[in-house]
């Protein structure tokens, strides 16, 4: 995140406005010292007791001395909420992240700036950031005085195992007399936010399904004439280059024809992640819904850099507004898009959660006959009837592979239940290449495995494209 302006982050110490505009002069005094005796420290409420006590004791005993000592014990620490309070101080402050998005169980920087903005050097500073629980103890820093115009810069880790997105701030200011009798606090308005994104793995380059019918055209269509171009004609429209014209459609239809713009298709995966809270068990980042959660990041993150134009379902549909990537029926599109894309679904996974619903029934509405391409998913307990309904998801796309995650086996440890073992042979029987997931494996094992087998179920030697047999290398993927 870049710097702010300090000095539109800044805090004025002891300035009117602080006391309150268009309030009366008595009501901005009485304030003023409400906020100045509420200041006080123990040390500063102990010299004030002991005051009155030597004070209480003087009239008693007829001791002026005495009165003397009461008296100047009880006045210092007023006189120095007062002064401490009426000092013109102004001082600004800044927060920086680094990187502002991390991956869970890394560490992110926090960089805080704070510039003395007045022509007055300032107390002891005592700085203090409001960070989450999750995110690591409160840090706190002592500052020395700041000089008219100077600086100091301070910087603190903070580190989740639990994606999500967590506010950092406000930041706090403690300022103290030289006795130590008072001390007054400001708090920044300033907020920022630490997005801690699901854990990726990086995939090796296997083929895993067949050709890419369906699959978006992977390979360059034939070129002609045209140059970058298909020969596709069009009628004429005003503002159509006229070098653009095609003239034997012209001579053919009896009117101008231009040569249509259109752009080699990429190739196309969707990756479906199952989100109902009865399908999975457990809590925590070593619970199967954040392996789910985790798998389908790295697989997004894996064909975004293969050149796929990917996007993102849930059983309740796309979890973005307007479709999960940026281009029509929600695949991204360009390279640059592909970039905006897979911050845009890290963003989402971070803060996914489970729903509520009991069947993926959005999801296979979602999906469009046979023009979806690769289709991948995460499930978790599927029953009978569910599993039917993913079994016919197959027919809707060219290519489907499906990893199944058992909630009794993530949590005893013990074997997979029937339930899950029903799931498998119903997919498999579909068409689809389905695994079951056991706690602790790795994807990229998996994913070599669903390769493996899908080569055998195909009887023959898989190509080098991913998830493709003699399939080559999308557009945009080199």
């Amino acid at each position: 995140m870049p710097d702010r302006d300090p000095a539109a982050a800044g805090q004025a110490w002891g300035t009117a406005d602080e006391e309150g505009p268009g309030r009366s002069p008595d009501d901005r005094d009485k304030g003023a010292v409400r906020i100045a005796l509420a200041g006080l420290t123990t040390r500063g409420r102990s010299f004030v007791a002991a005051g009155l006590a030597a004070g209480v004791c003087a009239y008693v005993l007829g001791q002026e001395d005495l009165l003397r000592v009461g008296l100047l014990l009880a006045v210092l620490p007023l006189v120095c909420a007062t002064v401490l309070y009426r000092t013109r101080y102004r001082v600004a402050g800044s927060r920086r992240l680094t990187p502002a998005r991390v991956a869970a169980g890394s560490e992110a920087r926090v960089h805080l700036r704070m510039d003395n903005v007045s022509k007055l050097p300032t107390g002891l500073l005592m700085l203090q950031d409001h960070v989450p629980y999750v995110l690591g103890p409160r840090p706190r820093f002592v500052l020395d005085k700041l000089e008219p115009g100077g600086r100091r810069e301070v910087s603190y880790r903070v580190r989740s195992d639990l994606r999500g997105r967590y506010p950092l701030g406000p930041l706090q200011l403690r300022l103290n007399d030289p006795f130590g009798m008072c001390e007054l606090t400001r708090s920044f308005n300033a907020f920022d936010l630490l997005t801690v994104v699901p854990r990726t793995e990086e995939l090796p380059a296997v083929p895993l399904l067949g050709d890419g019918a369906g699959q978006g055209d992977g390979r360059l269509r034939a070129l002609a004439l045209a140059g970058d171009d298909d020969i596709i004609p069009r009628p004429y429209r005003h503002g159509d280059d006229l070098r653009r014209v095609h003239w034997r459609s012209t001579a053919r239809f009896g009117e101008l024809m231009v040569r249509r713009e259109e752009q080699p298709r990429r190739a196309r995966c969707t990756v479906l992640l199952d989100t109902r809270g009865i399908a999975y068990q457990g809590v925590g980042p070593d619970a199967a819904f954040e392996w789910a959660v985790s798998g389908a990041a790295s697989v997004l993150m894996h064909l975004l850099a293969q050149g796929y134009a990917v996007r993102l379902l849930t059983d309740e549909g796309s979890p973005l507004p307007g479709g999960a990537g940026s281009a029509a029926g929600g695949f991204s599109g360009t390279a640059v898009e592909s970039a905006e894309s897979a911050g845009l679904l890290m963003d989402v996974l971070a803060v996914v959660d489970h729903s509520e619903g009991e069947g993926v029934e959005s999801a296979y509405e979602a999906l469009r006959d046979g023009a979806e391409g690769l289709l991948i998913a995460f499930f978790g307990d599927l029953d009978e009837e569910q599993a039917g309904l993913v079994a016919r998801m197959r027919q809707r796309s060219a290519n489907a592979v499906a990893f199944l995650l058992d909630g009794e086996t993530w949590t005893t440890g013990g074997a997979m239940s029937g339930e899950t073992g029903n799931a498998l042979r119903v997919l498999r029987e579909a068409g689809w290449t389905a695994l079951a997931v056991p706690p602790g494996t790795g994807l990229p094992a998996l994913w070599q495995q669903a390769a493996r087998e899908r080569a055998e179920a195909a009887g023959g030697p898989a190509g080098p494209g991913p998830f493709g047999s003699g399939s080559a290398m999308p557009a945009g993927g080199r």
